[in-house]
């Protein structure tokens, strides 16, 4: 017996079939490679991958490719993707993150710190970075080629592009290695076999090193300073302060701290200060704040002894009347370490200096402290005598700020 007429199956539907602008909006989903491989497929499916305006979205997503930049190279957006794609395609999942971070952070110096920007090199050659694995005899990470694809890192100047710290008599500024410097100071040694240095600085000698081997204790592609055990007997034993899990997180999140003022510019220079936005306390008139800032090069974690500064901020309102200007006269910390150790400590003005604050007026200053625990926390107050009327001291309260080490590893050596 035959079918009834409406229960005869319909010849199934062929996706090339589909009129040409529904096929094409399908295709506008699709990835480059997928897009690709639907030229592969049949005569219509190759003529309609290659239509133009199905590459802009590729080369904006991938390469960053502006409207500008497309005039200005005078070649349609699917030319424009396969050119770039030949010179740079093994970075396809790295380049626009690591771009993006250069363009912000290019964008950023130059209105801050536009004698910065003179420093940076332009980038490499494939050629040249296939020939630093051939010296140094080991892989460079893809992310860490992409980057040095844009910028070779930096001049050896000062101030460094990877942030300053200064304190007393102590200062240290880090360069961004070019390739070839990071080569020379490739480490084979023990405690750093096989570790290339990505920062340096002139003052100290100090570098972030990354790994680019499981060897020694250490992960594949970690960033970190190194940190010589001072009770060891064996010099090449070496403890990680560590910094990063991959160059594309340590660079990417080192920009972004940067142009979103999280980090400070001080006299044209980057300082690696943090500041916790919870971190401010306001007395009548009176705002404090505080950053601060680890010190790996003047730690130690055997013995344990770790080196903090911090940079507080004190501040009168602009709105204030001109006779509450006031004069700090003394400081009260109180210190808590890990383990819930108290240390009080009360003097005379700070850093050797008495401040004035009147409306609008800003103070700083840096200090430092130290603790035997990987962690602790100050707090305390200043005490202020007003200048119209000498007989009436006040208290300012200095917000609790906490100070954490960095994460480490235990030398296996």
């Amino acid at each position: 017996m035959a079918a009834p007429p409406d229960m005869e199956l319909s010849p199934s539907l062929s996706l090339e079939l589909l009129p040409t602008d529904p096929l094409l909006l399908i295709l506008s989903f699709l990835d480059y490679r997928d897009l690709v491989s639907c030229c592969y497929l049949n005569r219509r499916l190759n003529q309609l991958s290659s239509h133009d305006p199905l590459w802009k979205r590729h080369c904006k997503k991938y390469w960053l490719i502006s409207e500008e930049e497309k005039s200005r190279r005078n070649q349609s957006w699917r030319a424009i993707f396969i050119s770039t794609y030949s010179d740079l395609g093994r970075y396809i999942h790295y380049y626009a993150t690591l771009k993006k971070a250069w363009d912000d952070l290019e964008q950023y110096l130059g209105q801050w710190c536009p004698r910065m920007i003179s420093s940076l090199k332009e980038s490499v050659r494939e050629e040249d970075l296939d020939a630093v694995e051939a010296q140094i005899r080991c892989k460079l990470p893809d992310d860490y080629r992409c980057s040095f694809r844009i910028h070779n890192g930096q001049k050896l100047v000062v101030p460094g592009l990877m942030g300053s710290m200064a304190l007393s008599n102590h200062y240290r500024s880090e360069d961004l290695l070019d390739i070839d410097t990071a080569a020379g100071g490739f480490q084979q040694r023990l405690g750093l076999r096989q570790c290339l240095p990505l920062t340096f600085c002139i003052h100290t000698g100090l570098s972030q090193y990354m790994a680019l081997e499981s060897v020694e204790g250490r992960n594949k592609y970690e960033i970190f300073y190194q940190c010589p055990e001072q009770m060891a007997r064996n010099p090449s034993t070496i403890v990680m302060f560590i910094t990063g899990t991959s160059y594309l997180e340590w660079f990417t999140s080192y920009v972004n701290k940067v142009v979103t003022g999280g980090y400070p510019i001080i006299r044209d220079q980057i300082f690696r200060y943090v500041h916790d936005k919870d971190c401010v306390a306001t007395t009548e008139d009176i705002t404090v704040s505080v950053s601060t800032s680890f010190l790996p090069e003047l730690s130690s974690v055997h013995p344990p002894h770790y080196f903090f500064t911090y940079r507080i901020r004190i501040e009168m309102s602009k709105d204030a009347l001109p006779e509450n200007a006031c004069q700090l006269e003394s400081r009260y910390w109180r210190i808590t370490n890990a383990k819930g150790d108290v240390e009080e400590v009360q003097g005379p003005g700070v850093v050797g200096e008495f401040p004035v604050i009147s409306p609008g007026k800003v103070y700083e200053y840096t200090s430092c402290t130290t603790f035997t625990t990987t962690s602790g926390y100050m707090e305390g107050y200043y005490t202020f005598h007003c200048l119209y009327n000498k007989d009436r001291f006040f208290n300012v309260t200095i917000p609790r700020f906490h100070m954490v080490c960095p994460a480490f590893k235990v030398s296996t050596a």
